[in-house]
């Protein structure tokens, strides 16, 4: 067994190249092999969010604090907060953030090897659903 206190969990600046406003990574636990479980906690400030992705085994979100958004590229969009789980399938391109006005923490539960980012940032229009 092992114990990381929460001031030793080593959070960065999430990648300006695949997010939108201020969010950080901070990993729970090192994945044993790159396809291993890959467990991260995610803290987006408001209006911050993911550029479009995808996972090739899908991801698990679990909101652990705040408001927030998911989208796929194919109109499903769904509010969540704490508490709330979000099951995305193997392939599916999405992104994912906080609300305009409220900080938002999940924990980004994924298989199968890295995010493939698809390039392309998400506009203010898809962010506020219009």
């Amino acid at each position: 067994m092992e114990h990381i206190a929460s001031d030793r969990i080593a959070w960065e600046p999430a990648p300006e190249e695949h997010f939108t406003g201020s969010a950080w990574f901070g990993p729970l636990a090192p994945p044993a092999t790159p396809e291993s479980l890959n467990t991260l906690g995610v803290m987006f400030a408001p209006g911050a969010r993911t550029a479009w992705h995808r996972h090739v085994e899908g991801q698990v979100l679990y909101v652990a604090y705040g408001a927030g958004v998911v989208a796929n590229d194919q109109g499903g969009r769904v509010e969540v907060s704490a508490g709330d789980t979000v099951v995305i399938p193997a392939g599916e391109v999405h992104w994912h953030g906080a609300t305009p006005s409220t900080f938002m923490m999940h924990l980004s539960l994924t298989t199968g090897g890295p995010t493939e980012w698809m390039g392309e940032e998400v506009d203010d229009a898809d962010y506020l659903g219009g």
